[in-house]
């Protein structure tokens, strides 16, 4: 991260290879990976190919919107302490990507979907397509996430719980 008057910016780098894929131009460097969105602390950078996003399971605004809420502290956000976590949600390390796309994916389904049956027909449906393509992802956890979250009326919460860490007690 570059400093700039105290303030940290994200590295250019990133964000102009999301906008030069986004126009077909090779990007800057040859270990871009191919993202059409990114997210530092509480600043999202969306692509312009996610307008033209086909998927009707994708939403990637939401996805680095989730991002923000893992990476962005709760003091920068005006907050006060919290005894579990710094963070505005506490999202387990391991499950930050599988937290994002399981809110990117949700959010489209609690769109779609006016009922607990036509949430578990569009999750059949998502479930049959290609999973994401992040090798950070569990594939089966993900659906599992999904599956609770489309039986219950809050599924946002149990994405949420399903991707905190685990508390350990002492006994």
């Amino acid at each position: 991260m570059k400093s700039t008057s105290g303030i940290c910016q994200p590295d250019s780098m990133p964000v102009a290879n999301i906008y030069l894929e986004s126009l077909g131009v090779p990007p800057l460097s040859g270990h871009a990976r191919n993202i059409v969105g990114l997210s530092q602390e509480a600043t999202c950078y969306i692509s312009a190919t996610y307008f033209r996003e086909a998927d009707p399971f994708a939403d990637f605004v939401v996805h680095e919107a989730a991002h923000v809420f893992h990476n962005c502290r709760r003091s920068k956000a005006g907050l006060g302490e919290h005894r579990h976590s710094d963070y505005l949600l506490d999202i387990d390390y391991s499950m930050r990507e599988t937290f994002a796309w399981a809110c990117e994916t949700w959010s489209r389904i609690s769109s779609l979907a006016t009922s607990s049956s036509e949430r578990k027909a569009l999750l059949s449906k998502h479930a049959e397509q290609a999973p994401p393509a992040d090798d950070r992802v569990d594939h089966d956890e993900y659906l599992d996430i999904l599956s609770d979250a489309a039986r219950v009326r809050n599924g946002w919460q149990r994405i949420l719980t399903r991707c905190a860490p685990t508390r350990r007690h002492k006994g």
